[in-house]
């Protein structure tokens, strides 16, 4: 049935009265009667200006049809459909609101196609071959439609149609990322049930995603079903469930799971297995390690001095130093003896907390054994030392080892540096900084920055510009922090003069300066009456201008 009512101003479509398709159109006053010869309506219309008229409305049957064209004015509060020639029926339709096009059009459409999305999306790509859809998965995977790419092979695995399988790589990678792993897991499992083998980097990221939801009976699985495609596990593999095992506190469940692998053929990863007792020591506690270490044993899995190690620098930064030389018992009772970084991750504790006579008795034993002290284990004492002022000591240790011909490095001398000018001895610092013209350890610009930072605290600017001129010709540009420093002891001695000088130079240098080198502190200490204003040009390099403070 086909129903028209002739309107004056705008057009509505809305659903209406089931399933019928309306055209409505409203106007704010009044509607044309027009009469009809099988059927009138009479529309009761509720407008904005409070005023109401009725409309006829005239339609010609067709037959089986369930749309009705409506075309009226104002906003439609109750309809009366009667008929001329036959029984009355009348709807109503309640408090419908007719106006609201916007709305009532977005109802529809989402209505169609909730109901037919998924059909339609399928249907599309039925009907193609194996080739044509590989290359719209192709095409969906490059541009991000990795949803649509996911649902396309769920119907090419239907149509037993193989999937590209550098696209179903880049598609299992891209829903992890996106968080989507059940999606990611149905893809690989069609993926190698069509003959694929995922490579390692993707099982371990969808292993990776599984864990981190929780998710550690499916991880397990996977894990288990790997071997079978094809693609076995690797040490990642194995150390990412062993985490998520520890952080959901199943402590047990995780040495009988390595256990359980190691029966299995699964390779004693030393990695892995260092891994474990690491966590096991920081979850249960050095005494528990040291069991669970002697259980693996029997396992045919062996400890190294990395194994070692790591639980000595755990043990270290916890400052348990009874466990660690529980550990180190342990060590030394398997036919073992500490290396260079076991001492070295001792010391750098003990420095650390200022315990000085463990430190001598450390390197007593280093002394008597196959392993001096390195000049990493001189730059760890130095440092300390430095660190809790006492520079006598850090200076003896330095001549130590120039005497033992272990020859410092720049870390070695920039931290003496900064103590030194810590402590206000800029002389001695200048001398040490010209002493490395002689060695084969050449200064780099954080080296001048430290001595120019000491000379302009103490206020030596003439030495600092002086040491400033020295980098610049062999070859060091200054950078921020050079600047900042200078700017910041010129200003505090009211040296703007000299302060335009360094900002000309950089002009010419066509270098930058940031507003950072312009502090408000060091301007307090302004006793003059300019201060310099910097303008900086992106494009057209620097202007500066001096003008008066006050």
């Amino acid at each position: 049935m086909e129903l028209t009512v002739i309107a004056h101003k705008s057009i509505t479509e809305v659903p209406c009265l089931h399933g019928f398709q309306t055209d409505l159109s409203s106007a704010s006053d009044r509607c044309s009667p027009v009469k009809s010869q099988a059927f009138h309506l009479n529309c009761s219309v509720n407008c904005n200006f409070k005023t109401q008229s009725y409309l006829q409305w005239k339609g010609d049957h067709v037959s089986r049809r369930n749309a009705l064209l409506l075309r009226c004015i104002g906003q439609e509060r109750s309809v009366c459909i009667d008929r001329v020639n036959g029984e009355d029926q009348e709807w109503s339709s309640g408090r419908y609101a007719f106006g609201v096009e916007k709305k009532l059009r977005e109802q529809m459409s989402s209505k169609k196609y909730s109901n037919s999305s998924n059909s339609s999306f399928d249907g599309s790509f039925v009907g193609n071959d194996e080739e044509t859809n590989n290359e719209i998965l192709q095409n969906l995977c490059s541009k991000g439609k990795l949803v649509n790419a996911s649902r396309l092979i769920d119907v090419m695995a239907r149509r037993n149609q193989i999937p590209y399988f550098p696209s179903c790589i880049n598609l299992i990678r891209g829903l992890i990322k996106l968080e989507s792993t059940e999606r990611a897991t149905r893809v690989l499992k069609i993926m190698v049930m069509s003959g694929g083998i995922p490579d390692i980097i993707t099982y371990n990221m969808l292993v990776g995603g599984l864990c981190k939801k929780g998710l550690l009976k499916t991880a397990i699985e996977l894990l288990d079903e790997m071997s079978l495609s094809g693609c076995p596990p690797d040490a990642i593999t194995y150390n990412t469930i062993l985490r998520c095992m520890f952080d959901h506190g199943g402590f047990d469940q995780a040495i009988g799971f390595w256990k359980d692998q190691l029966r299995k053929g699964c390779p004693a990863y030393l990695i892995t297995y260092t891994v474990l007792i690491e966590l096991v020591c920081k979850h249960c506690g050095t005494v528990q390690a040291m069991e669970v270490l002697e259980d693996m044993a029997i396992e045919g899995c062996y400890p190294d001095i990395v194994t070692y190690n790591s639980l000595v620098n755990y043990t270290c930064k916890q400052g348990k130093y009874e466990d660690t030389a529980l550990i180190i018992y342990n060590l030394l009772s398997h036919g073992m003896g500490p290396n260079t970084v076991t001492y070295n991750t001792l010391l750098h504790s003990l420095c650390t907390h200022g315990y000085w006579d463990e430190v001598d008795e450390i390197l007593l034993i280093m002394n008597m054994t196959s392993q001096p002290p390195t000049v990493v284990t001189y730059n760890i004492l130095i440092n300390g030392l430095c660190k809790y002022g006492l520079l006598d000591r850090a200076i003896n240790f330095f001549d130590q080892m120039v005497s033992h011909n272990c020859l410092p490095d720049i870390i070695t001398y920039n931290t003496l540096l900064a103590a030194l000018c810590k402590e206000g001895m800029v002389d001695e610092a200048l001398h040490l900084l010209h002493s490395l013209n002689d060695t084969r350890c050449s200064p780099g610009l954080i080296t001048y920055n430290i001595v120019i930072d000491g000379l302009a605290k103490k206020g030596c600017m003439e030495k600092a510009m002086g040491l400033y001129g020295e980098m610049i010709e062999r070859g060091f540009a200054p950078d921020d922090i050079t600047h900042r420093t200078l700017f910041w002891g010129l200003f505090r001695l009211d040296l703007v003069e000299d302060a335009l000088v360094i900002l000309k130079e950089m002009n010419k240098r066509n270098q930058r300066i940031k507003n950072s080198a312009f502090r408000p502190d060091p301007l307090k200490h302004c006793k003059g009456c300019l201060f310099i204003t910097a303008y900086v040009s992106d494009t057209r390099g620097n202007k500066f201008r001096v003008s008066p403070a006050g």
